[in-house]
């Protein structure tokens, strides 16, 4: 047993930010959200279908707007189903190893039928429609992952279902209005995830006007940080860009974004239903 003390509240907000704050509490919520982070090892041991469902229960009982509820949860129990995802979010074998993959879904599906049954009309066939139902499932992804986190679990966001999300919906039966938002995989850790550290508060958290004064030195600073402290394991598109040194968060972001990505991805919603004015 280690005699190391756990850190407190601001110690680990600290490992995440330059200009973090002192915490004025140190509840057990709010030290389990500062030290979460993904997961992407895992142990050989399988989640307990009970367990899986508890999780589901309290990520469906977050925050949904208007109470419209627009979200659901696929639970991959089946090995093959599973591993058919992990073949579609390729090049990320690391998915293939966890013990249960769940995909979270918008749906804006049971709304328009709730207007047929009704014979109303449904008035907001345009972009809201998505957005809506896209934060609805982003909201309970983020309280799945912090359930989990609860239980002793790990979990990593899967955006890459998006990728193929036509093959993905077909995978999952998924009708016209549902889509696949996020893949998640669940386990047990096989080690405790790194505190990555994020932007400064001064990037990110504004006073009642959004600003960008000093933006570029702010990143500048927390590019030799990350560098320095969390450097990169491998570097994208070596072959299109070279090795960069240093390899900063700043020039991964934009090599990750060089390339197209997800540029179907319209077109998708509008075949499955959705008007994007």
């Amino acid at each position: 047993m280690s005699d190391t003390p756990e850190p407190n509240l601001s110690q680990l907000l600290a490992a995440r930010f330059s200009d973090a704050p002192d915490a004025v509490a140190d509840h057990p919520e709010l030290h389990a959200l500062a030290a979460r982070g993904s997961c992407r090892a895992f142990l050989d041991q399988p989640v307990p279908d009970d367990v899986v469902q508890m999780l589901c229960a309290v990520a469906l009982a977050s925050p949904t707007k208007s109470d419209l509820q627009q979200r659901d949860i696929i639970v991959l129990k089946s090995a093959a189903a599973r591993q058919r995802l992990a073949e579609l979010v390729s090049g990320q074998a690391w998915v293939a190893q966890a013990p249960m993959l769940l995909v979270l879904c918008g749906n804006n599906r049971r709304q328009r039928l709730l207007h047929d049954w009704h014979d109303v009309p449904f008035a907001n066939d345009h972009l809201d429609a998505v957005i809506n139902a896209t934060a609805d499932a982003a909201i309970a992804l983020g309280a799945f992952m912090a359930a989990a986190d609860a239980l002793g679990l790990g979990s990593c966001p899967i955006s890459a279902v998006r990728n193929e999300a036509g093959a993905v919906s077909d995978l999952l039966g998924l009708p016209d209005h549902v889509f696949p938002f996020a893949g998640l995989a669940l386990g047990y850790p096989a080690a405790a995830p790194e505190i990555a550290k994020r932007l400064p508060l001064r990037v990110t958290v504004h006073e009642d006007r959004y600003q960008e004064d000093g933006l570029r030195d702010a990143v500048a600073s927390y590019d030799a940080d990350r560098a320095a402290t969390q450097p990169y394991a491998r570097q994208r598109f070596v072959e299109t860009f070279g090795e960069a040194a240093p390899y900063t968060w700043s020039t991964d972001k934009v090599r990750q974004y060089s390339a197209p990505e997800r540029a179907g991805f319209g077109d998708f919603m509008r075949k499955r239903g959705f008007r994007l004015e």
